[in-house]
């Protein structure tokens, strides 16, 4: 395989969630091919990604291992620099310290409206925002996150309307979802859940009359001055979401098999590739 090939896989790879396999392409690219600032800037993204102490510090090495042999590689000093930004001033001083040497270099190597330039601003925003900016970016990511599960729950009643998902790629992450949500669903003791999922509109509807219904009839018959219990009547439809969000890992991890039962197929096809593949499937 080339360069560009492992390339091609890790960014595959990447963008589907599969770190993991982003980072054995990585170093069975390096361990084949030789060091390479591209196969190196993969490796420590896919470190860099699963947001864990240890996985920084290989991501760290990762990227140091690059820019000794490389150091203007400005794909391997943004990613630094975005690492560096991120972490722990208390936890690790050293590494936050060098985010202004590696911008001060970034500045440098990269003119004012190119890419590298706008990753640099983009990063500095993120860090130098205040409590309320904070505040609004989750809010924002909230509304963001609730809107994909209300379409995913819109694609699932669809699907139970239909009798079962319709055919898809394997590689499709929002088919996959929705496979493995009414795979979830499935089972005779399940059929109130599919039921729900399919009248979800009426479902909360009703669910919001009975809520105010039984708070109502507690306080008026005066076993007490105050309730909540009426709102016991969402538990049915928070199971729902809690399967459907559940739903989204294994959907996830069936994309990123497909995504390396493919490249291994393509490496069969390659007498020359074959040996690599062999140890990225180990």
């Amino acid at each position: 395989m080339t360069r560009v090939e492992y390339a091609d896989r890790c960014e595959e790879l990447f963008a589907v969630g599969g770190f993991a396999g982003v980072r054995k392409a990585a170093e069975f690219g390096l361990e084949e091919l030789g060091a390479d600032p591209v196969l190196y800037r993969w490796l420590g993204l896919a470190h860099a990604a699963e947001d864990d102490d240890d996985h920084d510090d290989a991501a760290e090495d990762a990227y140091e291992s690059g820019l000794a042999q490389w150091p203007d590689d400005l794909g391997l000093l943004v990613c630094y620099f975005e690492l560096c930004l991120r972490s722990d001033a208390w936890t690790y001083p050293g590494r936050a310290a060098r985010a202004d040497r590696l911008k001060e270099r970034i500045a440098v190597l990269a003119p004012p409206g190119s890419p590298e330039a706008e990753r640099v601003e983009a990063a500095l925003g993120w860090a130098g925002r205040g409590y309320w900016q904070d505040v609004r970016e989750k809010t924002a990511a909230a509304r963001a996150d609730r809107a994909a599960l209300t379409s995913h729950h819109a694609d699932v009643a669809d699907a139970l309307e239909q009798g079962g998902p319709a055919p898809a790629p394997p590689e499709d992450l929002r088919a996959a979802a929705v496979v493995a949500a009414v795979e979830s669903l499935s089972g005779p003791w399940r059929a109130p859940l599919r039921l729900l999922v399919r009248h979800r509109a009426a479902v909360y509807v009703i669910t919001l009359t009975l809520v105010f219904a039984t708070n109502t009839v507690l306080v008026l018959s005066g076993t007490v001055s105050y309730s909540a219990w009426g709102w016991i009547w969402f538990l049915p439809l928070l199971l729902i979401e809690s399967k459907l969000k559940q739903a989204r890992r294994p959907a996830r991890q069936r994309v990123i098999a497909a995504v390396e039962a493919r490249h291994a197929s393509a490496a069969d096809q390659d007498p020359a590739a074959v040996a690599a593949s062999d140890r990225l499937d180990r």
